[in-house]
Order: structure tokens, then sequence, then C-alpha cells
């Protein structure tokens, strides 16, 4: 799986350089969980490999440093979105929020960014059904998005669902950068806890969320994160021994 090698500062610049020439891509923040479902999931690996994805998770760090990549931090979603909403209030990039539980949720996240950071330019937004989209939806989504003119579009419907829909997407929409970013919304809005910050260091998010929801996240984890593991110890071993 193809992932950038950049920083928080790289991948906001590159963002910057796309909103300038008008180009069209979408960004996936990704951790090791739609890494490993994009192994035997053949629509998510397509749709991760027409997107610019960065390391999300801290896991990916430290295999992409083991293979030499020499990154200093990930570029975890929820961060970059808070950090590039301040550029983009800076600059007058205009976003569009897709996303939250529910309609309130998705006002709760308009208010916190709008008071986080004056002059922030909120083109539009929706809180979309817990379902997939019919055609029909798809084409309106897109026309109402398109007519709102927005220069980012954030995705907050949870990878590798947002993966999926933004590779859908990316052929009707007018913005230069969709980015899908998970939990982002949530976490922003203060309607989920963060894992405190020396277990994101440590690479214990993942510790953390299950405790928070266990029922949903401990089949994932108990599946991927061994898997992960292993995939790795094949890979890492394999380009030693070709290496010598």
């Amino acid at each position: 799986m193809p992932i950038a090698l950049v920083d928080y500062e790289g991948a906001m610049d590159a963002l910057d350089g796309i909103i300038e020439r008008r180009e069209r891509i979408y960004v996936s923040a990704a951790a090791v969980h739609v890494v490993m479902v994009s192994r035997h999931d053949s629509a998510t690996r397509a749709a991760l490999r027409e997107a610019l994805v960065v390391p999300d998770g801290r896991p990916l760090v430290w295999a992409l440093n083991l293979l030499g990549s020499g990154l200093e931090d990930r570029v975890y979603g929820p961060e970059l979105m808070t950090r590039y909403c301040r550029r983009a209030a800076e600059r007058r990039h205009r976003v569009w929020l897709y996303g939250g539980a529910t309609p309130a949720a998705l006002a709760e996240l308009e208010r916190e960014l709008v008071a986080r950071f004056p002059g922030i330019v909120i083109a539009g937004g929706h809180s979309p059904p817990h379902r997939l989209l019919t055609e029909e939806e798809q084409v309106a989504l897109a026309e109402r998005i398109n007519a709102d003119a927005p220069d980012v579009v954030w995705v907050g419907i949870g990878a590798p669902k947002q993966e999926l829909w933004m590779a859908q997407m990316r052929p009707l929409l007018e913005a230069p950068v969709l980015a899908g970013v998970g939990a982002a919304f949530d976490f922003i809005a203060h309607r989920k806890r963060q894992a405190p910050a020396w277990m994101q260091r440590r690479g214990l998010e993942w510790l953390f969320r299950l405790s928070q929801d266990p029922v949903r996240l401990a089949p994932r984890y108990l599946r991927y994160n061994p898997a992960f593991v292993a995939a790795f110890a094949r890979q890492y071993i394999s380009e030693r021994v070709r290496g010598r």
C-alpha cells in the first residue's frame, strides 16, 4: 500500500497547492484497520490506491521507519483537520462537512469550528443516513456540494466507508480536496473522548478506544492487529533479505 512520507506541514502544503492549481484528489488518513481491510477487500484496496494516503496510525509510522522512512510523527486525521481548518480560516478556503452521527451532532461540530477558528467559511454540510446512498441521492448530493463551491470536503463517516464514498464521489465533485478523517468530527465536537497524549505517543490509542466501545471494536482489533504484525514481519524480513 503506497503511503505518503509526509508530516503535518508537508500534507497541508500539498493541500494548499492542490487547491491553488484546482486539481482534484482525495486524502485518506489511514490507520492499521483500513490498510488491513484493503488486503482482502478489492474495493477498499482500489480506493486507497487512488488516494493520497497519509499515515494516521502510530504503528504505521513505526513500520515505515523500520523500512527506512525516517518519519518523526504521524498525520493523525483529527489533528490534520484541526490544523488545516485553522489555515483555511486564515486563507479563506471554503470547507464542507460530510458526516456526523446526526444533524444535531453536525451542528455541534460547526459551532465548535466557528468558535475555535474565527473567520472560517463553512460552505455547507450534511449528516448522511446510515446506509448506502442511492445513485439518485449521490447525484443530488454532488449537485448540492458543487453549488456550495467548497475547496475542501471533510468526510467523517469512518473507514473504510469514507474511502469508498470518496472514490465514488470524486468524479462528481468539483472541490479540489476530499479528506477522510475518521472519528475527527466526534473528537473535535467533544462528543467522544480521545486517548490521552501519552497513550497516543506509545501507540496505545487502540486500547483506549477498545475500552470505550468493546463490543464494536474488539472483533476488529483481535483480527487486524495480529494480522498487521504478521504481514509487516514478512515484508520486513523479505526486504532485509533482498537488501543483502
